[in-house]
């Protein structure tokens, strides 16, 4: 029954559009229809007794009340109707007459009611007394047939009234009788629309269709909504992002923690059944509210195809993974810190190469990530699962996939589908994350944003942002060398020659390991961090002069 309710609540603007649309129909059906006015007449039957005694007149009035019931009868006659036509001149049939006449008595009365319907009010009327004449004159032939006088007489009563209103169509009766089926129609296009709408809404939904637990809950934040953005977990009054965000990431953060206590995930890819679900964003976040526990994280964008991971955090996308698989550069080289603790690491995507599936399965890919496992966990934002391939083969070997979909917008099969391509290459799914779950609504899954305000968290008026977020884009579009970025659609190759305000302080993973000493030192760290975004290391650029001289 709760299930009902949530469907018709979900749909009542489908409900209240298509019963207003029934009455509306209601009242054009009546006004299309002949207006047809009704009149009625009565007659009186009375007993002729001989004297004026009590007895007398008792025994009156019982053959009055046998006698009032075949008159009744009597007043659908064809006589009759003949008598009426010739009194008002009327060219219809008889039969056409007896269809507007209905004769009735009204209980325990010894009255004849006649009604008439007509055009107008006036042919209504006068059909009314012209048939209780009629059937007046039909009596007194029938009970006294010679000269006599006979026992029972009909006598007419006064002339009708006028009606002021029609009769038929009933306008109310119509547009009532037009709203409830328009009601019905809608409960029941509310029913079979949400039967056969396989779109994933809830978190039962999703325990249906698979069989994996939610272990994350997003709701609708609005700065997303028009562009990618990360937000920061160290500050809650930082400004950016809404408080039941923030606390559904933390919840996604702790509930990886304990999907295998035993053995914990060290390496975690993040994907999704098709692009515009937000899983870039996902990883981005959750890598970010991972380091903010004080747990060393390195994000590695693994989507060669249509890399973002680099536009998010602000530097460039074309030194990266596939450098590093190709052997042209060390992952401590294209790794960018990117927080000012030095916790959080960011590997960009590099150069499309021309077989990105068959780079992210190799030995080498493994052996990295691996190696990175020791000292941090890994992050992984890898190509949708239903597009290519590339998703599944990384999670043949990583420790496990978390599937993100979109509340709404995936379905049922999609998710299915997701799930067997990772299981069929013997995947191991974490969980699934239901994204842009809304705040309020039938549909709503989150309920966590109405503690906001109780605890204090709520966003000031004026945000400050913090100093490693400047320059990150977060309207729906930023153009970059005459390209425009849209969420939902990452698009093609974004690239950018300068690097934004936010990557002047960003440093390599090679420069947090062996920090400087000397100031001379420092300067080569400059030199190194500037020449790592613009996509030449020091000692890429000795190497490539040694392959020239060769």
């Amino acid at each position: 029954m709760q299930r009902v309710v949530r469907v018709l609540r979900a749909y009542w603007k489908a409900i209240v559009a298509l019963t207003v649309a029934g009455g509306l129909v209601g009242l054009g059906w009546s006004a299309l229809q002949p207006r047809v006015y009704t009149a009625d007449a009565s007659g009186y039957v009375a007993a002729v007794t001989s004297d004026n005694s009590t007895g007398a007149a008792l025994a009156g009035d019982q053959l009055a009340l046998s006698k009032v019931k075949s008159f009744i009868d009597m007043g659908y006659w064809r006589s009759v109707a003949e008598s009426a036509r010739e009194d008002l001149g009327l060219t219809d049939s008889p039969e056409s007459l007896v269809q507007r006449i209905q004769v009735s008595n009204p209980v325990d009365t010894v009255n004849v009611k006649v009604q008439a319907s007509g055009p107008t009010p006036e042919s209504a009327r006068d059909l009314a007394e012209a048939w209780i004449r009629g059937m007046t004159k039909e009596v007194s032939g029938l009970q006294s047939p010679g000269s006599g006088e006979g026992a029972v007489q009909l006598i007419a009563g006064d002339s009708a009234r006028l009606p002021t209103s029609p009769s038929s169509p009933n306008v109310r009766l119509a547009v009532a009788l037009g709203a409830i089926g328009g009601a019905v129609l809608g409960i029941v296009f509310a029913l079979v629309r949400r039967a056969f709408d396989r779109r994933l809404r809830s978190v039962r939904d999703i325990t249906e269709a698979v069989d994996a637990s939610v272990i994350g809950v997003l709701p609708v934040e609005k700065e997303l909504a028009s562009g990618r953005a990360v937000f920061s977990f160290d500050d809650i009054r930082d400004g950016r992002g809404s408080f039941a965000h923030k606390e559904a990431m933390r919840e996604l953060r702790t509930n990886l923690q304990y999907v295998d206590v035993d053995h914990p995930a060290r390496v975690i890819v993040i994907t999704s059944p098709l692009p515009g679900d937000g899983k870039s964003t996902t990883a981005a976040n959750l890598a970010v509210s991972i380091a903010a526990t004080g747990q060393s994280v390195i994000l590695i964008d693994a989507d060669m195809r249509r890399p973002v991971l680099g536009g998010i955090f602000g530097f460039s996308d074309d030194v990266g993974l596939s450098d590093v698989l190709a052997g042209r550069a060390r992952i401590e080289q294209v790794a960018h810190q990117v927080d000012e603790h030095g916790r959080l690491f960011v590997v960009a995507a590099g150069r499309t190469p021309p077989n990105p599936t068959e780079m992210v399965g190799s030995q080498r890919m493994q052996q990295l990530t691996r190696r990175l496992a020791d000292d941090m966990i890994v992050v992984i934002d890898s190509p949708p699962t239903l597009a290519v391939a590339d998703a599944a083969v990384i999670a043949s070997w990583a420790d496990g996939a978390v599937l993100v979909v979109t509340a709404g917008r995936t379905t049922d099969d999609m998710l299915v589908r997701a799930s067997e391509n990772i299981e069929k290459t013997r995947g191991r799914l974490l969980g699934v994350v239901l994204n842009r779950v809304p705040l309020r609504g039938v549909d709503s899954s989150y309920y966590g944003a109405q503690y906001g305000g109780y605890y204090g968290y709520g966003v000031p008026a004026n945000p400050q942002r913090a100093w490693w977020r400047r320059g990150w884009f977060s309207g729906s579009r930023r153009a970059r060398d005459g390209d425009i970025e849209i969420e939902g659609d990452p698009g093609p190759r974004r690239r950018s020659d300068l690097p934004p305000d936010n990557v002047s302080g960003l440093r390599t993973l090679s420069q947090k390991r062996t920090a400087p000493a000397q100031s001379g030192e420092l300067a080569g760290e400059q030199r190194a961090a500037v020449a790592t975004v613009s996509g030449v290391t020091p000692e890429g650029a000795g190497e490539n002069r040694r392959r020239r001289r060769s």
